[in-house]
């Protein structure tokens, strides 16, 4: 078992060794493959189950976690991307073929929660997060309209790549950063004070912090993929400890200490597009990674995913 660590774990500073992330499983489970191109997986604990998005095919898959079965959750699905958890346990998922951010009730009803900005539609909501107050932030790159493979073709309508936040109470869509080649992972810190994107196609990880009126300071470089090439990030995820782990595209998932040096990697055979964490203890990270879903049992423990101060892991009885 020993020896076959190195084949998954890389570390490039001894933080990594010390934090003990390298005493989980030593390799991947693949869980399902066939996918066209695998992101936004989240696991619900209320389910037991993990569910993923399948853009090209435009279908949301579900695996659940008792029985190891894979099918399908939701078919024409608007080519959904990334998916999360708001404060009362409701799917908020972005549609980046529809160009619009939903919410799915626990009737299975939808709701769509953001689909303009401005009287100007969206470009395509990549991923969203949401903070203890309700509000929920995402992502608007052009992803979903610059082709037809994931989305639709279109125009952009408001010329630019920006992060945006939905107000809780009024449902107001407002600009919250800009200047992005192309804003995708964002999550804040386990204190709610930062804001982290990843920009997919400047190759950086930026950090904003977080005013009280809900509005962002100017950003600043956390960690740049200049040093791996091939990296490119995606979303993004931290453990109880402050690490922030990535998903880096063809440099499998990166890991930062909190204080931005990279200290080690995961080794996956496939593209990286999205991790998260998952499973009774909040230590199994899924890795959606082109056309497969892995996992990977480890002694790290990841955040909730609807952030701090939320109600127990998994809730209990009653």
């Amino acid at each position: 078992m020993t020896s076959e660590r190195p084949l998954l774990y890389e570390a490039f500073d001894d933080r990594f060794f010390t934090g003990g992330c390298m005493n989980g499983d030593a390799g991947l489970e693949v869980l399902y493959t066939g996918c066209r191109w695998a992101e936004g997986p989240l696991y619900v604990p209320a389910w037991r189950q993990l569910v993923w998005s399948d853009i090209p095919n435009d279908r949301m898959l579900r695996w659940d976690e008792e029985t190891g079965a894979v099918g399908v959750f939701r078919r024409s699905a608007g080519h959904t991307n990334g998916n999360t958890l708001d404060r009362e346990g409701r799917l908020v998922t972005c549609e980046q073929g529809n160009r619009r951010v939903t919410r799915t009730e626990h009737d299975g009803t939808i709701t769509v929660l953001a689909s303009h900005w401005q009287g100007r539609r969206l470009n395509s909501p990549n991923d969203a997060t949401v903070k203890s107050d309700g509000s929920i932030w995402f992502s608007d790159p052009d992803f979903g309209i610059t082709s037809d493979y994931e989305g639709h073709r279109a125009e952009s309508e408001i010329g630019a790549n920006n992060v945006y936040r939905i107000d809780p109470s009024t449902g107001e869509v407002r600009l919250v950063a800009d200047c992005f080649g192309a804003p995708n992972g964002l999550v804040f810190s386990a204190d709610e004070q930062r804001l982290f994107v990843s920009d997919t196609r400047a190759g950086l990880i930026r950090v904003f912090g977080v005013r009280d009126d809900g509005t962002l300071s100017d950003g600043e470089i956390f960690a740049a993929a200049k040093a791996r090439p091939a990296a490119r990030f995606d979303n993004l995820r931290f453990d109880d400890d402050g690490r922030l782990w990535a998903a880096a595209l063809n440099d499998g998932v990166h890991c930062y200490d909190p204080d931005g040096t990279l200290i080690g990697r995961l080794d996956i055979p496939e593209a990286v597009a999205n991790i998260s964490w998952g499973g009774a203890k909040r230590n199994r990270l899924f890795i959606t990674a082109e056309t497969s879903l892995y996992s990977v049992v480890m002694s790290v423990t990841g955040t909730h995913p609807t952030g701090p101060g939320v109600r127990p892991w998994p809730p209990s009885a009653g």
